[in-house]
Order: structure tokens, then sequence, then C-alpha cells
């Protein structure tokens, strides 16, 4: 009877401690997906993130993937045997001896940077970036909008008459929303760093560094605008929602100006941090569409984004307008 009873002891104790075990165990897979918090309560998204992957993304989706968001295992394979071979061609075109007469990694008639630069080390499985409408497509422009996109090329006094002729970008001034956090071959990084109130991110490209304003407060008047507009965020649950009005005039977002509403999105997922913004301009596009981006920790911070420093493309656009109308 001694026996037995040890027996059964023996036996609720190993139970007790497998139960124990597999609680934390599951405590443990649970601490590892949970949102981590900043000292004062909010979702935690300090870092320096990157979207280098979604550098292999289309904006907006092949037509033969109909409404699937993302690659089979052939076509992601295809799509690795594509940027492997883009990387080949780009080490192979680049002469580090003589940079100044190399045709540095050549795409078509143009020439792409040194392949240091380039940011091909990692790709996705996602059809598109545009997820709705669902055959991630972004809808037609309206009759207004294509109004406004029709407009000669960049030649003499047909476009590029004076510096305002050109893009933000072009002139070093910035990328502009939503374009700023968007993948366009290399500089693919933001950092976010946050204080009670307030989320900041620095975007590598260009360096800016946009501020969201998470205390209640109220957007600013209609008569004030800027590049990144007005941003107002709030916290549902681990999702910072964040409401952009106010953007100048002088953007220009796929036809877009200073009628451009947009809605975004940040959680994490994962060890990712996920980002998807809503576009809504009833003066550009016949219905709202919305993309996405799965932004992934980049443990090397990033770099200086000295643009002003090496911008010769604007003189020489310009300074080639000017021998064209001579």
């Amino acid at each position: 009877m001694r026996t037995v009873t040890r027996d059964m002891t023996r036996t609720r104790v190993l139970a007790s401690v497998a139960a124990l075990v597999f609680v934390q165990g599951v405590l443990v897979v649970g601490q590892g997906t949970r949102t981590p918090m900043t000292p004062w309560g909010e979702p935690d998204f300090q870092g320096t993130w990157t979207a280098e992957a979604e550098l292999s993304v289309p904006f907006e989706r092949p037509r033969e993937y109909g409404t699937r968001q993302v690659l089979t295992d052939e076509e992601f394979r295809k799509r690795q045997s594509q940027s492997d071979r883009q990387l080949q061609s780009d080490n192979s075109d680049f002469d580090l001896e003589n940079a100044d007469r190399s045709t540095a990694g050549q795409v078509g008639s143009a020439t792409s940077p040194p392949p240091h630069w380039l940011e091909r080390r990692k790709i996705s499985r996602r059809t598109s970036l545009v997820i709705d409408p669902p055959d991630g497509r972004v809808p037609p422009l309206t009759r207004e909008a294509q109004a406004r996109q029709t407009r000669a090329p960049l030649s003499g006094e047909n476009g590029a008459d004076r510096p305002q002729d050109l893009s933000l970008w072009v002139r070093c001034i910035g990328r502009g929303m939503p374009s700023a956090i968007f993948p366009t071959v290399y500089n693919a990084n933001v950092q976010i760093v946050q204080a009670p109130g307030v989320v900041a991110l620095t975007y590598e490209m260009i360096h800016d560094t946009r501020i969201i304003r998470t205390d209640g407060s109220p957007h600013v008047g209609a008569s004030v605008n800027g590049y990144f507009g007005d941003s107002r965020g709030h916290w549902e649950g681990d999702t910072l929602v964040v409401d952009v009005t106010n953007v100048s005039d002088k953007n220009n977002y796929r036809g877009a100006r200073d009628t451009l509403h947009l809605v975004e999105r940040f959680k994490r997922v994962g060890t990712a941090l996920r980002y998807e913004v809503t576009a809504d301009d009833a003066k550009t596009w016949t219905a709202p569409w919305t993309a996405a981006l799965e932004l992934e920790p980049q443990p090397d911070g990033m770099f200086e984004y000295a643009c002003h420093e090496g911008n010769n493309s604007m003189r020489n656009i310009l300074s080639g307008a000017r021998a064209a109308d001579r």
C-alpha cells in the first residue's frame, strides 16, 4: 500500500512538473510575440527598420497573379533567380578601378549606382505593395487628375525652364508623403524614436524627420501645409493609426497634391513592423486604395544621405534644356 501511494505521489509530482513546464513554455512563446511597451505604456516601435526586401516587389500587382498576395514556391524561386542575375550584372558592369569610366550597373540606357549601394540582399514573397483593391491595382485616375497629368516631357521651355519644374526628389528637397517610406534603389531604412505624446520617423533617403503627434491635439489650420502634411496619431490597441492632412500642393504623389488624405497603420507582427497606408483623394482616384510594407529590423543603422553635395542631375537637366533651346 505504501509503495502504491509513493508511486501515485511520484506520478502526481511528475504531472505537476510537466504541467508547469508546459505553462512556462506557453508564457515564453507568448512573451516572444507580445508587443514590447515603452515605460509610459505605449507599444514600442523604436529602432531602425528596413524595407529592403520590398524593393523586389512591384508596386501594382502583375495581372497574372490575380488576387493572390503571395508568390508560389516556383514563382518565388523565379524572382530569386532574377534578383541573383541582376546582382551579378551590377557587379560585372562596375569597375572600381576606373569608376569614372564605368557603366556602373547599366540598366537599359541609364546607369545605376555602384553595386555596394544597391540593396538586393533580400527579396519578398509578396506579389504587390498594393493590397486593396483585391487585384492589387491602383484605381483609375479621375478625369480631373488625368487633365492635371497631361504635360510635356522635360525639354527646354516645356518643363525645365526653372528648378521648380523638377520634382522635389530631383531637387533633393524630399520625397514627400507617403513616398518616403517606400524603397527605391537604396537607402530603404527608417529610424523611429518615441516620447510621450509623440513619434518621430527619420527616413534615410533625403534624411527627413517627420513628427507624429499622439497627444490628442487637433490638426493645424487649413492654411498650414507641408511636404509631409500634418500627422495626428492615436492608438487602437497595439496599432498606431495616423491621420495625414494638410499636404502641400508642391507635393505630387501619383498625381495627388494638396487634396491627398492618408490613413497610416503601424503594428508589430512577430519581429517585423507592418506598415499600411490608405490613400483617399476623390479629386485624383475613382476609389480609395491601400498599400503595405513589411519592415524588418536593421541592426546596421543608417547612413548619411548627402543629396545636395552630389546633386549634379538638376544642373545637367537645366543646362541640357538650355542647350536644346539654343
